[in-house]
């Protein structure tokens, strides 16, 4: 059985809700990743941001970076999944909430992420197409 935590990227970093969109942006770029989880004040995770929401949300509507924070963007509490879960509870999760990339939890502790990537390295041709129309695909 393939579970999230052999698919998932291990290692993932989180930001502060305060931490301002310029220094998260920055962090990406070190990082190499499209996407940060944010915590809150008790270090439990409160949202993600996205390299699309920073571009959409921030610069396109004209805000600054240096005086924005990661908090203004997050719109809701991530979906998120249990290290331990199939990977078909994975795909459902993705799919029904149409979402890209998945935080992986364990022990109540922030261990990985699950983006596309990784299903495309994982996945067989239908399950990948299955998931790409279900997210993709029009409501």
């Amino acid at each position: 059985m393939t579970t999230a935590r052999d698919i998932m990227k291990p290692g993932v970093q989180w930001i502060s809700k305060d931490t301002t969109i310029e220094q998260a942006a920055r962090t990406m770029a070190e990082l190499n990743v499209g996407s940060l989880i944010v915590s809150d004040d008790n270090e439990r995770m409160c949202g993600i941001v996205t390299d699309r929401d920073i571009v959409v949300k921030c610069i396109a509507q004209g805000k600054i970076p240096a005086n924005c924070r990661v908090e203004e963007l997050c719109e809701a509490t991530p979906r998120w999944v249990d290290a331990n879960a199939d990977i078909e509870e994975v795909l459902d999760e993705m799919e029904s909430n149409r979402v890209k990339r998945m935080p992986v939890i364990e022990d109540k502790r922030l261990v990985g992420m699950i983006s596309e990537a990784d299903l495309a390295r994982h996945l067989d041709d239908n399950q990948l197409g299955e998931f790409v129309t279900a997210v993709y695909g029009r409501p």
